[in-house]
């Protein structure tokens, strides 16, 4: 094995970076394999352990193995299926004394990229050899023009190409060069967050600081005291004085997000900051003056909310001025390769690995998923990848088994009947609640709404049921 090894790593000279890899227990067929395939123009190594060609693949020191079928530790069917196992996109061609029609299409059906009879002839060696290493210099240029794309398609931390997420990007820049409030909108999981970082970095406050709050995951009065601050004594455990997000980002900006989920009293708060640029800590008389930038995002609709009565319509104008509505991931399927290609570029570093990509078939897997839970579901989806991936490539069993073995459509997908508006959400959110076995946050997520409103909508639901049933038993 380390002989094999040091022959790959110092070439002898060959123009193809293919370094073919020949797999045979016959001694004087070994070398008479390798001088063939150095006639060719090729640097081979050889082994007449199985075991050392698939360490080999493993490491992604081969992509191209010649393994005679007829071996005592493991024939070529097996060391096939093997091989493919490790890395599907590897080319394994098989060579055979006792050549017959039925096993060379059974090679073929079951990966092998060729089935050659002995003695093997020279020239159809060599154009199986050529055509290979044609084969895997294009994945090589493909590879280095992906990375290019990449890095010309990269938003601050963001990426797409998109025609939906370009104007996104060119929106951002237009309104970061303006010191004004910005609204994005956008369902769990978009990115609302990263395209607020971007419009800080890109203004003119970039060096100043960018406060992040999430709203929903507080309650009032933590909330307040979060953005606003408290003196010593102002409430019970507040040991002493704190200032808020408002004016530790003074002179910078602050990101509220999921704003749609605050009260009317912390809503009437906050228009006081848009309004006068003050504020007030807890338990304090003293108005503090503060200029920050307000950048708040939402899963929500929040026009609806306004006309329910649930926001107040002049914090919606003032906050909505600028609108950037971020697409969910399965309106821009043509970014999915690119952002694969990023999140793996960022978990190859942080864990160590060397995953140059995906398999086909596990690409189309990812390309044909629906996305509820938008880039953030992508990108835990590559990170556990990365960690159980043990090849060179991903490939389905790398996957959560959601992915593995997708749902089956129902038979009734085509039955339709007329429904009210009401009667559809109801049914979509209990769909939703049955696929998350009952977790209402999972299923808010997935529904873009926050847990509060899905609260609202089952009780309201839980009532209208309770009115019908005491109407039908009148």
């Amino acid at each position: 094995m380390a002989n094999a090894v040091q022959k790959v790593a110092v070439p002898s000279g060959s123009t193809t970076a293919l370094i073919p890899c020949i797999l045979d227990d016959d001694p004087a067929q070994l070398d008479a394999l390798a001088a063939l395939v150095t006639q060719c123009g090729y640097d081979p190594v050889t082994t007449s352990d199985p075991q050392e060609a698939l360490e080999l693949i493993r490491h992604g020191r081969c992509r191209f193995i010649l393994a005679d079928v007829q071996m005592p530790a493991m024939d070529g069917f097996a060391f096939l299926d093997h091989a493919l196992g490790i890395d599907p996109g590897v080319h394994v061609v098989l060579t055979t004394g006792g050549y017959s029609l039925e096993s060379a299409v059974d090679a073929i059906r079951r990966g092998a990229y060729d089935f050659l009879p002995k003695p093997i002839d020279y020239g159809r060696l060599r154009r199986t050899l050529d055509e290979v290493a044609v084969l895997y210099d294009q994945r090589r240029r493909v590879h280095q023009l992906e990375e290019q794309l990449l890095k010309d398609h990269e938003f601050h931390g963001i990426v797409g190409k998109s025609p939906a997420m370009l104007e996104v990007f060119d929106l951002a820049r237009k309104v970061a060069r303006h010191y004004t409030n910005v609204l994005l909108i956008g369902a769990t999981g978009t990115g609302k967050e990263l395209v607020a970082r971007a419009i800080h970095q890109l203004s003119p406050v970039a060096q100043q600081r960018l406060a992040i709050c999430n709203c929903s995951a507080m309650v009032d009065t933590l909330l307040e005291s979060q953005l606003f601050g408290h003196l010593r004594g102002a409430f019970t455990g507040a040991t002493d004085t704190r200032p808020g997000l408002f004016e530790y980002a003074n002179g910078g900006t602050v990101f509220l997000d999921e704003v749609g989920e605050t009260s009317l009293a912390m809503q009437a708060k906050l228009l006081r900051v848009i309004q006068n640029r003050e504020i007030q800590r807890i338990g304090s008389p003293e108005v503090r003056q503060v200029n920050v930038r307000l950048i708040a995002a939402t899963n929500s609709d929040l026009r609806a909310e306004v006309l329910a009565g649930r926001f107040r319509e002049d914090l919606y104008y003032r906050l909505s001025s600028i609108q950037i509505r971020i697409p969910p991931l399965s309106a821009r399927l043509e970014d999915i390769p690119l952002l694969i290609q990023f999140f793996l570029k960022k978990y190859n570093e942080a864990y160590g690995k060397q995953i140059a990509g995906l398999t086909r078939r596990a690409q189309t897997v990812l390309l044909q998923y629906a996305w509820p839970g938008n880039v953030r579901e992508l990108e835990n989806v590559i990170s556990s990848a990365c960690i159980t991936a043990t090849g060179q490539f991903v490939d389905i069993g790398d996957f959560p088994e959601h992915l593995q073995k997708p749902e089956p459509q129902p038979a009734d997908r085509d039955a339709w009947r007329p429904l009210s508006l009401d009667e559809v959400r109801r049914l979509h959110i209990q769909r939703v609640l049955d696929m998350c076995q009952g977790n209402r946050l999972r299923a808010a997520q997935i529904l873009g709404i926050g847990r509060t409103s899905l609260y609202r909508y089952l009780k309201r639901d839980a009532k209208d049921n309770a009115a019908k049933s005491g109407g039908a038993a009148a």
